[in-house]
């Protein structure tokens, strides 16, 4: 079949049909990576352009804008703005003069709306809060929402956050069981800081595991977050299928010293999942709980080898002197390290009651106990 080519690439084409198919090959190639450059160099002076225009519209709506907010926001002299600045009436009469029908004028305003709250603190923060609503940015936020794009939720969510503008629980709840990671971590976040009711509440509908970048990050958020509701993480020890979110409680109840937990806690013991059975012994542990440490002496020896070295950290961290002989005697005739080196730990925890057990070993231990002694006596070594 005869292809139709136009006359001032018939030279081309004469020379492509008479050569050998690798030479065709080549030449089909060398076609397909030249348009490809082509059309990178062309995205690259596409965006190029398109930053240029930005940056020029930006640097023409800024000092105006920055202006506005400074004279009718941050020194605004309306009483209501020491005692109720929710209340006051705003002069936006500069504000409505900007482009703000345009979508990149209203997206700078709230990016320059939130650079000044993050620096101010009080009142200013809630006049700029106000000023937010005034103009109505939240309604692109609301849009944003609704998109099937996970990437525009999450910008929507993080804006939310930063003004401190709460949403239903009803549209943040089904995102924190989001499949996308980012997303997810996003409506936690905005749950605990903008929920209404309960800010824990997505606790009860959690069904994936928190991997443990998700609590450190959820760990940050709750215990930096202020004036929020610290509920009984009991609840969900008792009640939560999730061992994951049970873990987590458990950390959660520790940072807090909820000392009411504790029964809830101590029914973890007899748990069959030996890492929360850890867990809940590192937790009694370091809540101090002295009345358990005769079930944990009982239970010792049925346990695998990270229960085993986690009851040895309590009784140090509990500190009674109730069970020195039993951690002399782990010390001494242990055969694995780390249980002689968490013994050895627990010891110097108790030795205002244990100086003269502590004394004797270290006049009667051998070269490796005697190093693994004056290694847990260094004070600068946290376990």
């Amino acid at each position: 079949m005869d292809i139709q080519v136009p006359a001032f690439l018939e030279p081309a084409w004469n020379l492509f049909q008479g050569a050998p198919l690798a030479i065709q090959l080549a030449m089909i190639f060398i076609i397909i990576a030249a348009v490809i450059t082509l059309l990178a160099y062309f995205s690259i002076l596409r965006n190029r352009y398109r930053g240029y225009q930005r940056a020029k519209r930006l640097a023409s709506l800024l000092p105006t804008l920055d202006n506005l907010i400074i004279e009718e926001v941050l020194a605004n002299q309306d009483p209501l703005a020491n005692t109720h600045p929710d209340r006051v009436e705003l002069n936006l009469e500069g504000f409505w003069k900007l482009p703000l029908q345009k979508k990149w004028a209203r997206q700078a305003t709230t990016d320059r709306i939130i650079h000044f709250r993050r620096n101010v603190r009080g009142n200013a923060g809630h006049l700029l809060r106000t000023l937010y609503l005034q103009l109505e940015l939240d309604k692109d936020n609301i849009k944003q929402m609704k998109s099937s794009r996970w990437e525009r939720k999450v910008r929507a969510l993080t804006e939310f956050i930063n003004m401190d503008i709460p949403i239903a629980d009803v549209s943040i709840l089904p995102l924190t069981n989001s499949h996308n990671r980012e997303l997810r971590a996003a409506a936690r976040h905005a749950y605990i800081k903008l929920s209404k009711n309960e800010p824990f509440k997505f606790f009860d509908v959690v069904t994936d595991p928190l991997l443990m970048w998700d609590q450190v990050e959820l760990f940050r958020i709750i215990t930096t977050t202020e004036d929020i509701a610290i509920p009984n993480f009991a609840r969900w020890i008792t009640y939560s299928s999730n061992k994951s979110v049970v873990s987590f409680c458990l950390k959660l109840i520790i940072h807090y010293n909820q000392l009411p937990a504790v029964p809830a806690v101590k029914k973890l013991l007899d748990t069959k999942d030996h890492y929360l059975r850890a867990d809940a012994i590192n937790c009694l542990g370091k809540l101090k709980v002295p009345d358990v440490e005769d079930k944990l002496v009982a239970i010792y020896s049925s346990q695998p080898l990270h229960c085993q070295i986690e009851i040895l950290k309590a009784l140090g961290r509990i500190g009674s002197g109730q069970h020195i002989d039993f951690l002399k005697q782990e010390f001494l005739h242990s055969t694995d390290f780390d249980l002689r080196k968490s013994a050895a730990k627990s010891i110097v925890k108790n030795e205002w009651i244990a100086s003269q057990v502590l004394q004797e070993l270290l006049d009667t231990a051998d070269p490796e106990n005697l190093l693994i002694l004056k290694h847990c006596m260094n004070p600068l070594i946290k376990y």
